[in-house]
């Protein structure tokens, strides 16, 4: 989207106010389809940041996620966590990843995440 879809970025306000973490979506960008609940940016960073500490080859990268100051304004990111890109009728990763995408490169979305099969 060239303008990024105020209804969205509304959600994702709603969101970073720190009103809930059970808002489930499913987007497309960049012809892919990713599916999880978006998270605020603060906790989605500090969750990167743990995942990356725990890491004997990644830790050193660990601070760029909690260094960031908030940012004022609108949102621009959506930050998902326990999400899934799904391919077929597998969602990847099985468990769970946590992804950051910008709002202007949505191409569509709906409220809730799709079910898939990983049989």
């Amino acid at each position: 989207m060239s303008k990024p879809d105020e209804l969205l970025v509304n959600v994702a306000a709603l969101v970073e106010s720190g009103q809930s973490n059970q808002m489930s979506l499913t987007v497309v960008t960049g012809g892919a389809v990713i599916t999880g609940r978006l998270a605020p940016e603060a906790v989605w960073r500090e969750r990167v940041s743990e995942v990356l500490t725990d890491s004997a080859r990644l830790s050193e990268f660990a601070a760029i996620f909690t260094a960031t100051p908030p940012k004022q304004g609108p949102p621009t990111h959506l930050h998902f966590h326990v999400a899934r890109i799904l391919q077929g009728t597998v969602g990847i990763p099985e468990t769970g990843g946590m992804y950051r995408i910008s709002i202007k490169d949505v191409s569509a979305w709906t409220v809730g995440d799709f079910s898939y099969s990983d049989n």
